[in-house]
């Protein structure tokens, strides 16, 4: 197994996977701008190799670029599929090379995850491990349900809560944790109740509630874009899965538990230097310390004023829905909880989206 870490390893294990290749890639893509990787998957196909793209059927304000990317994939001769819209969203960010090497990404294809944030990645040739990846893009990309196998693979929303609770269970000392934001109440009950065993708890990133004997800071002088924990300093998960219910329940999300001695030593590593650098005065006890709250709310009552000039469309969507079906059962509630769930989504989605072309421009300049 090896592990990357940007910044720092770069694309360049990306591309070496790529030239490797003998028969196949197979490849998962959400966001993408590295036209090196794009290169290398074309000169793939010239010599032989078939290389299989699976791209998001969107993301946020990026569906025109993902179009654009299948035409020129396509012209260079990649087979290209979408992912089907039946989830909230696929976010899952892979590549399988020959069908005996996976590499798992926290991050997309982008310079600005590669260069400018904190992630990682894993490369493994597991047999079962692989074997998994591949049943999910072969499942994926012809929109079959996909069963879990045993693996050591997380797939959200089919068993990525289970089994990162079963993580978590298994601290007896220490969690580490790299996460853009842990709102999931489920999640952080269970953190709570291993701080009060006595595990110490540290979260490099956000938790939106205040939980005793659990600390999180805010990453300094980078983006922060991996979802990862590490118990014990033993077993570790790395994958694009953050503990928040939309993305254990509702999304395509896909990420590893390993117990490499020589990758999970660097992530406490990488962590612990990460840590040294955080201001001790963010200290939140798990409280959502974002300095920004106060744009946040502003932005929140804009969006309420402009909800009843919506309303009369949403009124005909659930008319046109419902049919003239009589026997169709609709339970109100379940509805408004399903429609609460996707409109905090898409404005969380639309609200990270100003802010990660803030942080692009700003990085750019």
């Amino acid at each position: 197994m090896k592990l990357l870490v940007q910044p720092g390893d770069g694309v360049k294990p990306i591309l070496k996977g790529i030239e490797s290749a003998k028969k196949s890639i197979q490849i998962v893509i959400f966001r993408f701008d590295w036209r090196d990787v794009e290169q290398a998957l074309a000169a793939a196909v010239a010599r032989g190799v078939k290389v299989y793209a699976l791209i998001a059927h969107t993301n946020r304000a990026g569906e025109e670029a993902l179009r654009k990317l299948e035409l020129r994939l396509l012209a260079d001769g990649v087979t290209v599929a979408r992912t089907a819209d039946d989830l909230v969203r696929y976010h899952a960010k892979y590549m399988i090379v020959d069908g005996i090497e996976l590499y798992l990404m926290a991050f997309n294809l982008t310079h600005l995850d590669i260069g400018k944030s904190r992630s990682f990645a894993v490369i493994t040739r597991k047999r079962n491990t692989v074997a998994e990846a591949a049943r999910l893009f072969e499942a994926d990309t012809l929109r079959h349900t996909y069963e879990p196998g045993n693996s050591d693979l997380l797939v959200s929303p089919t068993n990525s809560r289970k089994r990162l609770s079963a993580l978590i269970e298994k601290a007896r000392k220490e969690i580490l944790i790299y996460d853009l934001k842990i709102s999931d109440e489920a999640m952080i009950r269970l953190l709570e109740e291993k701080a009060k065993q006595g595990v110490a708890i540290r979260v490099v990133g956000r938790v939106t509630q205040k939980v005793a004997g659990v600390t999180a800071r805010k990453l300094p002088k980078m983006r922060l874009h991996t979802r990862t924990i590490v118990v014990d300093g033993k077993l570790a998960f790395i994958g694009s899965q953050s503990l928040r219910e939309v993305e254990l329940d509702a999304r395509r999300e896909v990420g590893i538990v390993f117990k490499d001695s020589k990758a999970v030593s660097t992530l406490v590593k990488t962590f612990e230097d990460d840590w040294a650098l955080t201001d001790k005065t963010a200290d939140s006890g798990g409280a959502d310390a974002n300095p920004v709250a106060k744009v946040a709310k502003k932005a929140a009552k804009v969006a309420a004023r402009e909800i009843p000039m919506v309303m009369p469309l949403i009124a005909s969507a659930v008319r046109e829905a419902a049919g003239t079906d009589a026997e169709l059962e609709i339970n109100p509630e379940d509805v408004q909880d399903i429609v609460k769930s996707v409109v905090k989504e898409a404005v969380q989605d639309a609200l990270n989206n100003v802010v990660e072309e803030a942080v692009g421009a700003k990085a750019a300049s």
